[in-house]
């Protein structure tokens, strides 16, 4: 059974990093684009960056600059760095694929103070 665990979150002032992992059990990533997303009380899930197996990355326009996704294939993990964060990083954060392949985990809360 397919289980996505997502870590790093926390509580962090503006301008601080982050760097989240999202790890998986019963099954490998093997060659499967990854991403992360997001999702706040006020918005809908939105992918904020993803990474294919060929190493090519794509990030939402807020977040491009300052994130930046990577991959450990060998140890199915998948890593989030934040830099810069804002106070509207803030929210709950997961990892999937981008086409939401498998169940979605419990996901880590970011939470940025101004």
């Amino acid at each position: 059974q397919v289980r996505l665990v997502e870590s790093g979150g926390g509580l962090v002032q503006a301008g601080g990093s982050l760097r989240l992992s999202c790890a998986a059990s019963g099954t490998i990533f093997g060659a499967r684009p990854m991403g992360w997303f997001r999702q706040s009380p006020e918005k809908q899930r939105e992918l904020v960056a993803r990474i294919s197996n060929s190493d090519n990355e794509w990030y939402k326009d807020s977040v491009k600059g300052r994130f930046s996704v990577s991959t450990d294939y060998a140890k199915d993990v998948v890593y989030l760095q934040m830099n810069s964060l804002k106070p509207e990083d803030t929210a709950v954060y997961y990892c999937n694929t981008p086409d939401s392949t498998f169940p979605w985990g419990q996901g880590t809360q970011v939470t940025v103070s101004s």
